[in-house]
C-alpha cells in the first residue's frame, strides 16, 4: 500500500478532530485511532490513524501501527480493498510483528478467493505467536467458515488455554460442537469466485424448484374435477399437458440468471437442503407426468364395477407427492437439524462466555433446538403407541423431562436461564407444554399397567396430544414473530459466531514494542551481538553482526551465518543479546521474530519484549554465613 494505501488514507481527509495533547506525536494519534475503534466510529479513526502516518517516518516506529488501525477502520467501513491494502504495507513495515500478520488475515477472509492466504496469514501469526489467544482464534474462525469443525474445535481450545475468558473462543466453540454452518453454506469460501454470484446463482435454483413444485401443484388440484369424474375431463387434459410447457418456460428463464454453471455440482455437494430443493422438484415433474399418465385408470369406472383399490392407492400417492413435498421438506429440515449435534455441550460453553451477547442469541435458539428435538421423541411415543393401540409405550415420555431440565441446566446458572426464559416467552411455554405432554403421556401408560377406566386414559391421551399440537403452534408463533421483525428465529440458521476479543484491546490494534533510547544506544555502539536461537539439537547461541543501526521503526538487521537461517525458518522466535561499551554494566535482551531478507542478506528481527538491566557490581555481591560470594 505504499502508494495506493496513502491515496486512500488521503480520501479521508475531511477535518479531523480535537487533536490530542501532543499533536506533534504520531504515537498520540494511533492511541486517538484506537478509542475511536473501541467506540465504534471508524471514519475518525481513519482520520487519526491518516494522521499518525502523515506524521511518522516512511518506516517510522508507529507507522506500522497507524497502517493496522486504517486497516481496520476501513473494514468496518466496508472498504475491504483498503482494507487489505493498508493490512499488507503494515507486513512489508514488520515482516515479523503477529499483529500485522493477524490484521492481514483478518481482512483477507472478507475479499473473494484469498481464503488460502488468509489462513496462511493466520498460520504465521500463530506461529509467531503461540502464546496468544488472537491468533488461534483467528484460525478457528478460518475453519469454522468453511466448515471445519475439528480443526476448527482445537484452534478454539489451544486459544482458551491461553485465555480462559476469551468470550468469541467460548462462543464459537459451541458452534463447533452444534456443527454449525455459515448461512451461505454453499459457498466454499476458498473459492476464486464472489460469494455474490455463488448467491445468484443459489437464488436461481431455488426459485426454479419453488416455481416449479407451486405450477405442478396448481395444475393438479385443477384435475381434481375430472378425477371426480364430474366430465371435464377434456379440460383437465389441457391443462395437464400445458403445464409441462409452463415448467419448461420457467426452466429456461432461470437456466439464464445462473452464470455459475461449472461451479453448481459443488454447490450441490456442500448444501444439501439445496441438493433437495432441486431433487424435489425434479420428484415432483416426474410424480405429476406419472399421475396424469394415469388419470383415466384412476377414475371411477361407470358400470358397477370400480377399479381395483391399488390403481387408485397408487394415484393419491403420486398426487400426495406433488401436493405436500413442500410441507415435508419443512418439516423434515427442522427435525433434521435439530438433531445435529451436541447441544449440551454447546450450552455449556454458551454459558461459560461471560454474557457475550452472541452466546445469549445462540442460547435461546439451541433451546428451540431442544425442544424441537424433545417434540419429535414425545411424538415418536405417541405415534409407536396409537400405530400398536398400546398405551404402555406412553411409559418411555416419562425420560423426557429429566433429560430436558438437565440440559437446560447447562445453559447457565438458574437466574440467566430465567431471563433467557423471561425475554421468549414462546420458548417458556414450549417447554412447560413437553413436560406436560410427557407426564400425560406417562399417565396414559400408567393408567394401562394398572387398569383404570378407559375414561382417564383417553383423557390424558387427548392432553398429551393437545399440548404436543400446541408446541408446534409455539413454534410457528415464533417463526411468523421472527419474520415478522426481522429477529433470530427458532432455527439453526439464526446460530451466529461471534467476534468477541474480551476485555482487552483486539491483537490487531496493540501497539509495537519501543526500545527505548538506552537499548538503541547499545546496538548503535556494540562491538557484537549475541543470537540465540532453538538448534536441532537445543538452544544455541552465535555472535553475530549488525547490517547498520537500529531502524525508526525497532526492527534489527542482522548478519549470521547459513545455520541461524535455518533455525529461524524451523522456530522464528529468537533473542538478541548486546551489552554497551559505554555503559560496562548495561545489557539489554530483546526477544522477537526473525524473518530472513534474501535481497539484503539479513535476518530482520521484530521485536516481541524488551528487557534491559545492570549487570551487578562488587558491592552487591551475595553474602553466604557472613562471607561475600565472590
Amino acid at each position: 500500500m505504499s502508494g495506493s494505501g496513502d491515496q486512500d488514507l488521503a480520501e479521508a481527509a475531511s477535518p479531523p478532530d480535537p487533536s490530542p495533547q501532543d499533536p506533534g506525536d504520531p504515537r498520540r494519534w494511533c492511541e486517538r485511532a484506537a478509542r475511536e475503534l473501541e467506540e465504534d466510529r471508524p471514519e475518525a479513526a481513519l482520520r487519526a490513524a491518516r494522521r499518525a502516518v502523515e506524521l511518522d517516518a516512511p518506516d517510522g516506529p508507529v507507522a506500522g501501527w497507524g497502517y493496522r488501525l486504517a486497516s481496520l477502520a476501513f473494514e468496518r467501513l466496508g472498504r475491504e480493498a483498503e482494507a487489505v491494502a493498508a493490512a499488507e504495507e503494515a507486513v512489508r513495515l514488520a515482516p515479523g510483528s503477529w499483529t500485522a500478520r493477524l490484521r492481514l488475515g483478518a481482512a483477507l477472509r472478507r475479499v473473494p478467493g484469498r481464503w488460502t492466504e488468509a489462513c496462511v496469514q493466520a498460520g504465521r501469526a500463530v506461529r509467531y505467536a503461540p502464546e496468544e489467544p488472537d491468533p488461534h482464534v483467528l484460525a478457528g474462525d478460518l475453519a469454522l467458515l468453511r466448515g471445519e469443525h475439528r480443526r476448527a474445535r482445537a484452534a478454539y481450545r489451544a486459544a482458551l488455554r491461553r485465555a480462559d475468558d476469551h468470550p468469541g473462543a467460548r462462543t464459537n466453540l459451541g458452534l463447533t460442537f452444534l456443527r454449525w454452518e455459515h448461512p451461505r453454506g454453499h459457498h466454499d469460501p476458498a473459492w476464486p469466485v464472489d460469494p455474490r454470484e455463488t448467491g445468484r446463482t443459489r437464488h436461481a435454483l431455488e426459485t426454479w424448484s419453488r416455481r416449479t413444485r407451486l405450477l405442478l401443484a396448481a395444475a393438479l388440484l385443477t384435475l381434481a374435477p375430472a378425477a371426480l369424474g364430474t366430465g371435464m375431463a377434456a379440460e383437465a387434459g389441457i391443462v395437464g399437458a400445458a403445464a409441462p410447457v409452463a415448467v419448461l418456460a420457467i426452466t429456461l428463464r432461470q437456466a439464464r440468471r445462473v452464470r455459475l454453471w461449472s461451479y453448481v455440482p459443488a454447490m450441490l455437494a456442500r448444501d444439501e437442503w439445496l441438493a433437495l430443493a432441486v431433487a424435489t422438484a425434479l420428484v415432483a415433474a416426474a410424480a405429476y407426468v406419472a399421475a396424469v399418465a394415469t388419470l383415466p385408470r384412476a377414475l371411477p369406472a361407470p358400470g358397477p364395477v370400480a377399479p381395483p383399490f391399488p390403481v387408485r392407492g397408487a394415484w393419491a400417492a403420486l398426487a400426495g407427492v406433488v401436493l405436500l413435498n413442500g410441507a415435508a421438506v419443512a418439516v423434515l429440515r427442522v427435525l433434521a437439524e435439530s438433531w445435529r449435534g451436541r447441544p449440551g455441550r454447546a450450552l455449556a460453553e454458551f454459558s461459560a462466555a461471560a454474557g457475550d451477547r452472541t452466546a445469549r442469541r445462540d442460547t435461546g435458539v439451541t433451546l428451540w433446538l431442544v425442544a424441537v428435538r424433545a417434540w419429535s421423541v414425545l411424538a415418536g411415543v405417541a405415534g409407536a403407541a396409537g400405530a400398536l393401540d398400546d398405551p404402555r409405550w406412553g411409559v418411555a415420555a416419562l425420560a423426557v423431562p429429566p433429560v430436558l431440565h438437565r440440559t437446560c441446566a447447562r445453559a447457565g446458572r438458574p437466574a440467566d436461564l430465567r431471563r433467557i426464559l423471561a425475554a421468549d416467552r414462546l420458548l417458556a411455554a414450549a417447554l412447560a407444554l413437553l413436560a406436560a405432554a410427557s407426564l400425560a403421556l406417562g399417565g396414559t401408560a400408567a393408567a394401562a399397567f394398572t387398569g383404570l377406566p378407559d375414561q382417564v386414559g383417553r383423557l390424558t391421551w387427548r392432553a398429551a396430544i393437545g399440548a404436543l399440537a400446541a408446541v408446534v403452534a409455539a413454534y410457528a408463533a415464533g417463526a411468523a414473530r421472527a419474520w415478522w421483525r426481522g429477529a433470530p428465529g427458532p432455527w439453526r440458521a439464526s446460530l451466529a459466531m461471534s467476534g468477541s476479543r474480551g476485555g482487552g484491546p483486539p491483537g490487531d490494534v496493540r501497539p509495537p514494542v519501543d526500545l527505548g533510547g538506552e537499548v538503541r544506544d547499545a546496538f548503535a555502539s556494540a562491538r557484537g551481538l549475541v543470537l540465540a536461537y532453538a538448534g536441532p539439537e537445543g538452544p544455541r547461541a552465535t555472535a553475530v553482526g549488525a547490517a547498520g543501526p537500529v531502524g525508526p521503526g525497532g526492527e534489527l538487521r542482522l548478519v549470521a551465518d547459513g545455520e541461524a537461517w535455518e533455525a529461524a525458518e524451523r522456530d522464528p522466535r529468537v533473542a538478541v543479546f548486546v551489552a554497551d561499551p559505554n555503559r560496562p554494566r548495561f545489557w539489554a535482551e530483546v526477544r522477537g521474530i526473525a524473518t530472513g531478507d534474501t535481497e539484503a542478506g539479513t535476518l530482520r528481527v521484530t521485536p516481541v519484549r524488551v528487557v534491559a538491566g545492570e549487570y551487578p557490581g562488587r558491592h552487591r555481591g551475595r553474602f553466604r554465613d557472613g562471607r561475600r560470594d565472590r
